[in-house]
């Protein structure tokens, strides 16, 4: 095979080379940069045709003329090369104005094309001196490569900028890896314009592959952390063979007559002793030249587990637990949120992030992440942490909502460290950049992760603590207002009973004048007879307003416990009787049928005043909340001495087929003014069915009953209008003590109907 035919297949193999690379950045045109890896796709394929194009040009003759028309050729494709490269870099960037380049671009292929066809009829020569003389063919590669130098200034301002604007160290790591392909570039460039002709230019074959591969690869391995480990195998290496050298020479000189193999021998003995000890002094040494990154992960995670274990104020140990990590790590900032799960009612969950901030620190603005959406479910799903890098670049977060991508993005931070405990997510670890500028490595974050599973523990214990604390606070404050809320109830019942005291003191003697005046003219013969009804009507209104002062009196005097029954002997069943007959003609009006059914019963020593009081409000009661044709029942039982009775009792019940009471309102019925239902449908009918009153008479009941040492207490299903479930009060009332020898009465038995 010649050398011609050699050279067309060598320059061949080097122009497939590059499809890897065009099908690299093509099937990651999807992820981040979509743009950029077309344009990296572009500067391969226009690098194939011109591969292959000075493979077909070197298979044939080539003549003095040929070549130097095919360097110029490759000074202008230079040009455009770059000119791609370029806008692969900008579109890399996100830079809006990109397409001003192209217009740069059009302004020199013009340019170019007005050069190639001389357009202005320029002369051959266009200047000389006798010893140098510019021709017109020399023109059109000295444009290109005028513009070709003011394309790579922008290229190189165009990298030095996006470094420094670049927030996170991943991206300018990542943005790094340009220079070399600009240096790459320019070498190859440089040695092509300086008539240094390399087949193929197989530099570009480099650049177009590092171009790919940075725009495609999202993580790109740490520039910074090859350079170093380059440098010190680079000094390592130099101080082994000086070492080695001067060795050598010292064991010859000190023993002339020693065996080199020895003496070699000897050397590489004595290295091996101190390779380990000079590797991490040079490591240590370039790691501080360059500020590299230097902790003892497993002491700062125990001095971490240490100092946090016993802490059970949040505020304490944020505060703690951030600074141990900063210090050990050497990092800018920290913060600790705190993570509570709520349930919404349509099911999904909320998660709302609040920081642990003592109060004299800057508070955070709380917020909150749906579990639909991508960060949330990101932590919840993987459990691992999130570069702010991923969330600015990786296509997949663009879905996020702009609220929490601009919330994370406010907190300047890198790195974000979820903290599960029982698999709930309960607290999250956020850290900004480093203080040595370098990024987080893989070996970070899992020491980061390694602290994020020991704060869980200590974390869900001060959480337990802190809302502990809040839950005390909580009932301080309600109890403090409870207890305002019982004085204000104190003084309004105060007011009432005051009220009820004067009103009741106020009203009795002019309602007493009232009422003897109106007995007196209803007794006159001389009445006209035309008014005696109107005067019947006063006096009957004048007798149910006597009724309620009285009442009000009876509950002033049972407010300032001066009610003190005048006891005497008293046959509950004649008494009951006789109140019953007080109500036939409500009785008869709403259809019903009261039943009076009692045993033969002690007789107890009380007020038979009161009690008639006590037995009239329940059975009147009874009478207006049972429906028409409704049936009202008293029965009785005599109680045997138990505890509560010492000396035995009488109980007596009052059964109605009514609409009955509600459980809830058991202990209520039994205050003053209680209405039940609604207060506008109000009315003082005593015959009316739910007809209300003064709301006196079951308070008086209780007073009442109290005053003789019983007990008054309803039992009902509940409150039905429809069904009427009915209700029952019980009236306990205890015996009085007997003297000596005295035998106990018993009234007879007692039935009734009406």
């Amino acid at each position: 095979m010649n050398t011609s035919l050699m050279q067309f297949v060598l320059l061949l193999l080097l122009g497939a080379l590059y499809l890897p690379i065009i099908f690299f950045a093509v099937q990651r045109r999807d992820e981040e940069h979509t743009t950029s890896n077309w344009f990296a796709a572009s500067y391969s394929l226009l690098a194939i045709a011109l591969t292959v194009a000075e493979a077909i040009w070197r298979n044939g003759e080539i003549s003095a003329s040929g070549a130097a028309s095919f360097q110029e050729v490759q000074i202008h494709v230079s040009f455009i090369l770059l000119t791609i490269l370029l806008l692969a870099l900008l579109t890399f960037l996100r830079r809006e104005n990109w397409w001003i380049w192209v217009g740069v671009w059009a302004v020199w292929a013009l340019g170019l094309a007005l050069i190639l066809t001389n357009a202005f009829n320029l002369p051959d020569v266009l200047w000389t001196n006798g010893n140098l003389t510019l021709h017109r063919s020399r023109l059109g590669p000295a444009w290109s490569v005028l513009w070709w130098l003011g394309l790579s200034i922008g290229f190189v301002i165009a990298v030095a900028n996006g470094n420094r604007e670049a927030r996170q160290v991943l991206f300018r790591n990542r943005l790094n890896y340009w220079w070399f392909a600009i240096f790459l570039t320019f070498v190859n460039d440089v040695l092509l314009f300086s008539n240094v002709v390399i087949p193929g230019q197989p530099v570009r074959l480099l650049v177009a592959a590092l171009a790919a591969y940075v725009i495609s690869t999202h993580n790109v391995p740490d520039l910074k952390h090859i350079l170093r480990r380059l440098l010190a195998y680079v000094v390592i290496a130099a101080a082994i063979v000086g070492f080695y050298i001067a060795g050598v020479l010292l064991l010859q000189a000190v023993f002339k007559n020693i065996h080199p193999l020895l003496a070699g021998a000897s050397i590489a003995l004595l290295l091996t002793a101190i390779f380990a000890p000079l590797l991490g002094l040079v490591s240590r040494t370039i790691n501080n030249w360059t500020k590299g990154d230097q902790y003892d992960a497993s002491r700062t995670i125990h001095q971490y587990s240490e100092s946090i274990s016993n802490i059970l104020d949040m505020d304490r140990l944020a505060s703690i637990a951030v600074g141990i990590i900063l210090e050990a790590m050497q990092i800018e900032r920290g913060f600790l949120f705190l993570v509570d799960g709520e349930r919404q009612a349509d099911g999904h969950k909320i998660y709302r992030l609040r920081s642990a901030r003592s109060p004299e620190e800057r508070q955070l603005i709380a917020v909150e992440l749906d579990e639909n959406e991508i960060i949330a479910s990101y932590f919840v799903r993987e459990q691992r942490p999130l570069l702010q890098y991923d969330l600015d670049l990786l296509p997949a977060y663009r879905a996020a909502s702009p609220f929490e991508r601009d919330w994370f993005s406010k907190l300047q931070s890198e790195v974000y460290i979820p903290i599960f405990a029982k698999k709930q997510w309960i607290g999250l670890l956020a850290f900004g950049p480093k203080i040595s500028g370098n990024r987080y490595t893989k070996e970070d974050l899992v020491t980061l992760s390694a602290h994020a599973n020991q704060t869980a523990v200590a974390l869900e214990n001060a959480r337990l603590v802190d809302n502990l604390m809040r839950l005390n606070n909580e009932l301080r404050q309600a109890r403090r207002a409870l207890e305002k809320n019982n004085r204000d109830l104190e003084r309004i019942d105060q007011a009432k009973s005051d009220f009820i005291s004067i009103a009741s003191h106020e009203l009795r003697t002019p309602l007493t004048v009232i009422k003897g005046y109106s007995e007196m003219l209803l007794e006159s013969p001389s009445l006209d007879p035309n008014f005696k009804s109107i005067m019947e009507k006063i006096q009957e209104g004048t007798l149910r307003l006597h009724e309620v002062m009285d009442s009000m009196f009876d509950i002033a005097q049972i407010d300032a416990r001066s009610l003190k029954p005048h006891t005497q002997p008293v046959e509950l069943g004649h008494l009951i009787k006789e109140v019953c007959l007080e109500q036939v003609g409500p009785v008869k009006e709403r259809k019903q049928v009261l039943t009076l059914d009692l045993p033969r019963l002690p007789t107890v020593k009380a007020d038979p005043n009161l009690l008639r009081k006590l037995f009239h409000h329940i059975i009147g009661n009874a009478v207006k909340f049972t429906p028409n044709s409704g049936k009202i029942t008293v029965s009785g039982r005599a109680i045997p001495p138990i505890l509560d009775l010492p000396s035995g009792g009488v109980e007596l019940i009052f059964s109605d087929t009514g609409v009955g009471v509600d459980p809830t309102f058991r202990e209520i019925i039994f205050t003053k003014f209680y209405q039940p239902g609604d207060l506008g449908k109000h009315s003082t009918s005593k015959t009316r069915f739910k007809g209300g009153g003064a709301g006196l008479g079951l308070a008086l009941s209780k007073g009442i009953v109290e005053a003789h040492g019983g007990r008054i207490y309803v039992e009902s299903p509940g409150y039905d209008e429809i069904n009427f479930p009915g209700s029952q009060f019980h009236v306990i009332l205890p015996l009085g003590k007997l003297e000596n020898g005295e035998q106990p009465k018993v009234s007879e038995a007692m039935k009734f109907q009406i």
